[in-house]
């Protein structure tokens, strides 16, 4: 899988509430609309700027703490991200954000800037930054979660295979 965007940079410690803030988790169902506040306790409207299917969100240590609600990575692919870089990741993000097929890539970031474009091979395991024309090594994925990934996440895998397939 090969994914290309632009790069939206955060620091460390987004928790979940600052991905999609507390007081519209219960109010708003629908994702679509919950999508639209976005990180809105970090910018206000920061979801209007997005490029949809092209935003990368690139992120410091520990993304995605809080929260075990799969709320925050929907919201995440709803709104057009096609995958999350950081250095590292919150577990029960991790594992929801691949249930629901949002990949998420673990690598250095310092060197990523807002607005960089990126492209990456989940095959490869390289992310090359080709604002700066740098390489990065990331953590490679095994292949069934390159697959799950493929499938558009954990359900369709099973729909498709009844079963992980490698």
């Amino acid at each position: 899988m090969k994914l290309k965007g632009f790069a939206y940079k955060f620091g460390d410690n987004i928790n979940t509430d600052l991905i999609i803030s507390g007081r519209y988790k219960f109010s708003i169902t629908d994702i679509k609309e919950l999508s639209q506040h976005l990180f809105e306790d970090i910018e206000m409207d920061f979801s209007k700027k997005l490029k949809f299917n092209e935003s990368i969100i690139v992120a410091g240590e520990n993304f995605g703490m809080g929260s075990s609600r799969e709320q925050a990575p929907l919201v995440l692919k709803e709104a057009g991200i096609i995958a999350v870089v950081a250095k590292s990741f919150a577990r029960i993000f991790f594992r929801n954000s691949f249930n629901i097929g949002l990949p998420l890539i673990e690598t250095d970031t310092s060197k990523i800037n807002a607005g960089d474009e990126l492209q990456i091979d989940l095959e490869k395991g390289i992310l090359l930054n080709l604002s700066h024309k740098q390489s990065l090594s990331i953590k490679p994925l095994p292949s069934v979660m390159r697959s799950i990934l493929d499938d558009g996440g954990l359900v369709s895998h099973f729909k498709k295979y009844g079963r992980f397939k490698i």
